[in-house]
């Protein structure tokens, strides 16, 4: 009797091993999903050490990069060339096809900023993300040379389309920027206004860029799927609630 009760003894205690270690298997294997899923907004901001972000082309973002509070800062009062000593132009980690961006941001008198979008990170081929992702505008248009130029000024698809509207806050004023590319449709409002809209990566699209700079790069505007980029343009420029949504 002893010796049956000690085997059905082992036996529960086998039984209830391996359904402890099911469950601590699939628990584990639920967890482990760290992409967003689609329709999911994500603060690209929330980590303070910048751990989503990386300089274009290098590593670590630069010190000149400060994030405090949510609010992200570019010093840019030592220059390295026509940029910033210890910044440079940053990117995601991550690319993105189908999203919707929200950027809120401020510049300095007579700075020059940029959001881009589409990124190709190749600096094999291309030493600049601005020679592959199309960017809208962060100027200060009273001011900054660009911001005299039509298709150069804050908002505008850089020298590619002009907004419909002048709307845009002058420099020292917090404005709002939306970039939504869904399935090749382009729209972009400012201060929640819609200012343009396009398609891309059809013959009009192809159009716009054989009239504009970046036809010296025949990559530029081509990628269907790449990463969100801050511009450094060598101008103190602020960032905040920069967040993203991929559809």
């Amino acid at each position: 009797m002893r010796k049956i009760s000690f085997v059905l003894f082992a036996a529960i205690a086998i039984s209830a091993c391996n359904s402890s270690g099911r469950k601590a298997a699939n628990y584990q294997d639920s967890t482990q999903t760290t992409e967003p899923q689609t329709g999911e907004w994500v603060n690209l901001l929330a980590d303070s050490t910048m751990a989503g972000w990386h300089t274009y082309g290098k590593g670590a973002v630069g010190s000149a990069w400060k994030l405090k509070d949510g609010e992200l800062h570019l010093d840019a009062s030592k220059k390295a060339d026509w940029q910033s000593a210890g910044g440079g132009d940053i990117v995601t980690n991550d690319e993105y096809e189908n999203f919707d961006l929200k950027v809120e941001w401020k510049i300095s008198r007579a700075g020059n900023s940029g959001i881009m979008f589409y990124v190709h990170e190749d600096t094999t081929r291309y030493k600049y993300p601005w020679q592959t992702g199309p960017e809208t505008q962060i100027a200060d248009n009273k001011e900054n040379e660009d911001g005299k130029l039509i298709k150069h000024r804050a908002g505008d698809l850089y020298d590619l389309m002009s907004i419909d509207k002048e709307i845009v806050n002058p420099a020292g004023k917090w404005n709002k920027t939306e970039v939504i590319a869904d399935k090749g449709k382009l729209t972009i409002l400012v201060n929640h206004e819609v200012v343009l809209q396009t398609s891309m990566w059809d013959a009009n699209w192809n159009k716009l860029i054989a009239g504009s700079k970046f036809k010296e790069w025949p990559g530029f505007g081509t990628y269907k799927k790449g990463r969100i980029a801050l511009q450094d343009h060598g101008a103190d420029v602020w960032f905040k609630k920069v967040e993203i949504k991929r559809l």
